[in-house]
């Protein structure tokens, strides 16, 4: 089999985990973190065409983007995705990083110009990335 036919049920299966916690959210009655969650990775590849199209990073900075993009997009990963758990933390990790690398070139005032979401959401990814919530010079 090549990689393509193994991308196709994997997007499928990441996206249906995904659509059930976005339910679960809705039948616990947290409507607001439901609709935060639903538009959390959309919001992000909004923001990573919206840096990526800019010149508001260096080219380097860019590069680690596409790198990690095209990571996430590959069928394979240094972890495979069907573990439980640890199978999606080398992708967290990887995504972390590359957030971290556009935190530290053009700091939280552009990720935030940039950001099309709920500033919570923001507020999330960029503790994520940043070591005690604040970016490292």
């Amino acid at each position: 089999m090549t990689w393509l036919a193994w991308l196709l049920p994997a997007a499928s299966a990441v996206l249906a985990i995904y659509a059930l916690f976005v339910a679960a959210l809705l039948l616990a009655g947290r409507r607001h973190d439901a609709r935060a969650l639903a538009r959390f990775i959309p919001d992000c590849v909004v923001l990573f065409r919206r840096l990526l199209s800019g010149n508001c990073l260096p080219r380097r900075r860019k590069l680690v983007l596409v790198a990690s993009i095209g990571y996430l997009a590959l069928p394979f990963d240094l972890i495979p995705d069907f573990i439980p758990v640890v199978g999606q933390l080398d992708d967290v990790i990887i995504i972390a990083l590359a957030f971290r690398s556009v935190l530290r070139a053009g700091g939280p005032s552009l990720v935030r110009e940039y950001w099309p979401g709920p500033p919570a959401s923001l507020s999330a990814i960029t503790h994520l990335a940043s070591r005690k919530g604040q970016p490292r010079p």
